[in-house]
């Protein structure tokens, strides 16, 4: 009798275990309800980087506590896979970002870039533009140079200064022109063809009395004129030619006062006259005959 007693306890223990667990946890489970479903709201609020609401970790412990023993790879997987999917959100997120930042500074860089080319073609519009401003500068002053030239050479266009002078010699009575005339008059007349701004001054003198005096030294004069038109092309116009007869010629003695003579023989003196248009010829190759 107590032996079935005793198995009836036993019995009874064991069908109030299950019962007691199963009314603990559903206990503990009602106790932190409304706090569990405050923090609940609070925490789906809460976001995390990739814009979803941070996880929340289970806080049902249940029959077995943290650690439930007879747990199967089910569970686990269900458990786990929200993590790992919120890990590979995270991985995107973060290999966006990256990608986002290497793009924001590739365009700083061109931007940087170009903004230096930018500087550095302003740099060099800006040195020419100096360079250009220094050229005409220089024009200006070349301009007002040869203004200043021609002005000059201008005010000074009837003013002649001799420069070569030359004698030729005639016998009395004759008017051709010996060797030794030739030779003078090409040393005189050949480096006129490159030359311009003179005139050539030809004075013919002659031994005798009036008309007869007048005529021969102009025919000797018209000699020398003759040879220097047909043999160095000077033109007619640059000889300036006069028979002056047996009127008196200065002397050619410099050491002395000049003292006026009468010549002897026949004689054409040949001067040669130029003004500062040759300065002007060396500025401006352009320039004028006169």
């Amino acid at each position: 009798m107590k032996n079935r007693i005793s198995v009836a306890l036993l019995l009874a223990l064991a069908l109030a275990l299950p019962a007691f667990a199963q009314q603990s946890t559903t206990s503990q489970d009602q106790q932190p309800a409304a706090t569990q479903a405050t923090s609940t709201d609070q925490s789906m609020q809460a976001t995390g980087a990739s814009g979803k609401p941070a996880l929340q970790p289970d806080t049902h412990e249940g029959f077995w506590g943290h650690l439930n023993p007879f747990a199967r790879k089910k569970y686990v997987q269900r458990q786990t896979t929200p993590i790992r999917d919120r890990v590979n959100e995270l991985d995107e997120l973060t290999a966006s970002n990256t990608k986002e930042i290497k793009d924001v500074d590739t365009r700083a860089q061109q931007g940087i870039q170009m903004a230096s080319t930018k500087v550095n073609e302003a740099d060099q519009h800006a040195i020419d533009a100096g360079n250009r401003a220094q050229a005409a500068q220089n024009t200006a002053n070349q301009a007002t140079t040869r203004l200043t030239t021609v002005e000059q050479v201008v005010g000074n266009i009837d003013q002649y200064k001799a420069s070569t002078q030359t004698e030729i010699r005639f016998r009395p009575g004759q008017s051709v022109l010996n060797a030794t005339a030739k030779t003078a008059l090409d040393d005189l007349a050949t480096p006129l063809k490159s030359q311009r701004g003179y005139i050539v001054e030809v004075q013919g003198f002659s031994s005798g009395h009036g008309q007869a005096a007048i005529a021969s030294s102009q025919k000797m004069a018209d000699a020398v004129v003759r040879y220097l038109v047909l043999n160095h092309d000077i033109p007619v116009y640059r000889i300036y030619v006069v028979g002056m007869g047996n009127a008196p010629a200065p002397s050619q003695d410099q050491t002395t006062a000049a003292k006026a003579k009468h010549t002897s023989g026949g004689r054409v003196e040949v001067s040669l006259l130029k003004n500062d248009l040759e300065q002007l010829a060396a500025t401006s190759p352009a320039a004028p005959q006169q």
